[in-house]
């Protein structure tokens, strides 16, 4: 069976009645089960009496009830499916959950069929898709390299067409690296974003749930559907309003971070370095600012992660098995756990105390930024070349992606290229929690470069920055400059207001206050700035706009729309039209 499994697509090919959800699992679970010897894709593909339940709850149902009606999609194998053994790679673990985990219950109940358990490294240690008894994971495009861990099985199953997304884990880069390694979308969402609960932990205080997806709108799209505080997650988190469905879109002009030249490392590569030029040109082609950034202290944080105490807590999950059986866990497993039960509480608070001081570091950074972009992967490395040093070819992968969680920053990887060999090739865009959307809109204008029959969104992007019009006492080195620089404001641009608008000035004062008004006939263009606040200081600073003024949308000189300072028409009994000046400055200067 040839057809598109993306997500409008097979709405569309459902809705025209020329497929069943049963007919497309059936064909899907036989196409599965033939790729399975070659790829190891799946530790669990479901029967299909197992399958059964999930099927005929669909025919009573309407599908323009379900948002997901029948969206095939795969499971990565430390995450829970009721009824379903949950492995974790390591049959000696293995458990039958009675229930799901929360994320797995929420694409149930949005019409979504599970199509089977998939492969990865044990315990989720790994970004390779190597290290499980299940056999090696080969990549989809080239079988002498890995599919990438650990969550290997999951974009495989995308990759090769027998599902529509699937679910894997994040903790040091497992939702991204096999991503990039595909072809393919890999949403690390920020933490606690998406639920963990029934999920077997890596590290419970750093894992993600990811998803993998042929595109980033429809990563924004489960995303949108799925990110919800869970009770039974102590790590969930509420997602604000400025991140859900609405702020995937088109991104405007933006500043990007790119890693100094001698913070890359492409470990020998000779490709990479053009590879990843390119990528930073299409960025500013779609209305990126590239600025260098310093990458040190971030490649230092993600050295905590297995140099730190934080590898004590994968061992609280796998360590009583290791102690009471130790041929249980893989070899390599057991090499990299080995120090946990040595480290002490003195170690691990002095590696939080050094973390947090790395982080106010790096987030310094970020506050001036939308997003960072770097490689996903320094350079693939070969089935071959795993064999031969393990630790130091997994280590290497993980250059680019150790630091996020640890950090609590939000990442995508996104496709961007094809190796000389036909090896896929991508990058990454982080940015500071919950701007999971807005990347995802800066990753779907990259896809839409490559492939211009993508729909575009409809809106622009947004972020947790609110864009703030000003047109006087609040200019840059004005006399109220500082209300928005205390709420960490930031100048974004000088420019102009459209050629539509009168400019007052005001009765009363000090300070001295003008008022900007939409007319119909004989406005000017004002010059204005345009500065940009986080989000949740926008409240108190509304609050404290004197009346006649307030906030409302301005147009500027190129047609956008922003919030600005506009003025009720009663407050202009009294006022000086200065229009002709052009500005509050010319105004000042004047007087």
């Amino acid at each position: 069976m040839n057809l598109s499994l993306r997500l409008d697509d097979l709405r569309n090919i459902y809705r025209s009645g020329e497929l069943t959800p049963r007919r497309l699992l059936q064909a899907l679970r036989e196409k599965a089960a033939a790729l399975n010897p070659d790829y190891h894709v799946f530790i669990h593909l479901l029967s299909l009496e197992e399958l059964e339940p999930y099927l005929a709850g669909l025919e009573s149902r309407d599908l323009e009830s379900l948002p997901l009606y029948g969206v095939p999609f795969a499971i990565k194998d430390n995450i829970d499916l009721a009824g379903i053994p949950t492995t974790a790679a390591c049959p000696a673990f293995a458990y039958v959950p009675q229930r799901s985990a929360t994320i797995v219950e929420q694409l149930l109940a949005l019409g979504a069929i599970p199509l089977g358990k998939t492969n990865l490294d044990q315990f989720a240690t790994g970004l390779n898709g190597t290290r499980t008894p299940y056999g090696a994971c080969r990549n989809s495009v080239l079988p002498d390299y890995p599919s990438g861990g650990s969550s290997a099985g999951s974009p495989l199953a995308v990759a090769l067409g027998v599902a529509s997304f699937a679910l894997g884990t994040d903790t040091a880069g497992s939702g991204r690296v096999p991503a990039a390694l595909n072809n393919l979308v890999g949403l690390k969402a920020t933490k606690g974003l998406i639920s963990t609960a029934g999920v077997v932990p890596a590290c419970r205080t750093l894992d993600c749930v990811t998803t993998f997806t042929a595109t980033a709108r429809e990563a924004s799209q489960l995303l949108a559907l799925t990110a919800r505080l869970d009770a039974r997650d102590e790590y969930s988190r509420s997602n604000p309003q400025w991140n859900d469905g609405s702020a995937f879109g088109a991104p405007r002009r933006f500043r990007f971070g790119v890693p100094r030249r001698q913070d890359l490392e492409f470990f020998g590569c000779d490709e990479g370095p053009k590879l990843f030029s390119d990528a930073i040109e299409r960025l500013e082609r779609i209305g990126g600012e590239a600025v260098e950034l310093d990458l040190s202290p971030f490649l230092e944080a993600a050295r905590l992660l297995y140099e730190g105490p934080w590898v004590a807590e994968r061992y609280s999950v796998a360590g009583e098995l290791m102690e009471r059986e130790p041929d249980a866990v893989l070899p390599v497993i057991r090499a990299v756990l080995a120090k946990a039960p040595t480290v002490n509480g003195v170690q691990t608070f002095r590696a939080q105390y050094r973390l947090q001081a790395l982080k106010a570091q790096c987030d310094r950074v970020m506050d001036a930024l939308d997003c960072v972009l770097t490689p996903t992967i320094g350079r693939p490395v070969t089935l071959a070349e795993l064999a031969a040093e393990p630790v130091l070819r997994n280590s290497e992968l993980g250059y680019y992606t150790n630091f996020m969680n640890l950090l609590d920053y939000a990442a995508v990887a996104v496709p961007s290229a094809f190796m000389a060999n036909g090896l896929p090739w991508g990058v990454t865009l982080f940015g500071r929690a919950f701007t999971d959307q807005y990347l995802l809109g800066v990753a779907d204008a990259l896809q839409r470069q490559h492939d211009p029959d993508l729909p575009a969104p409809a809106n622009l992007a947004r972020h947790d920055r609110a864009r703030l019009v000003v047109c006087g006492a609040h200019l840059d080195g004005l006399a109220l400059n500082w209300q928005l620089k205390q709420r960490g404001a930031r100048l974004v641009e000088a420019t102009h207001s459209s050629s539509d608008y009168r400019l007052y000035a005001l009765a009363g004062g000090p300070p001295l206050r003008p008022g900007m008004l939409r007319v119909s006939d004989g406005g000017v263009a004002i010059e204005v700035e345009v500065w940009e606040l986080p989000s949740h200081e926008l409240g108190s600073f509304l609050t404290g706009i004197p009346a006649p003024l307030g906030l409302g949308k301005v147009q500027l000189a190129d047609g956008r729309w922003e919030s600005g300072f506009i003025c009720e028409p009663y407050g202009l009994d009294g006022a000086q039209d200065i229009s002709h000046l052009g500005g509050w400055r010319s105004y000042l200067r004047s007087l």
